[in-house]
């Protein structure tokens, strides 16, 4: 599985943030609740439309944009 199958960016839903494919709940709403915490089993008993692919394709994106950002430091 790869998160292209499970998050989309639809400029119609949430303006265009990444989100669950057909749903509106954004990954970065997910990414939030785990990093508050919230264990997998959690997420998907309050949301029990999800799938733990679900939840790992959220990590697995902000994985993904995480490795490809850059930093390019200022003169000082």
């Amino acid at each position: 599985m790869t998160w292209q199958e499970r998050i989309v960016l639809d400029p119609a839903i949430l303006t265009g943030k990444p989100t669950i494919k057909g749903t509106r709940i954004a990954v970065e709403f997910v990414v939030d609740l785990l990093a508050r915490g919230w264990r997998t089993d959690d997420i998907l008993r309050e949301y029990d439309h999800l799938k733990s692919e679900d939840v790992q394709a959220c990590l697995a994106y902000a994985s993904e944009v995480l490795q490809s950002e850059r930093v390019y430091p200022t003169p000082g």
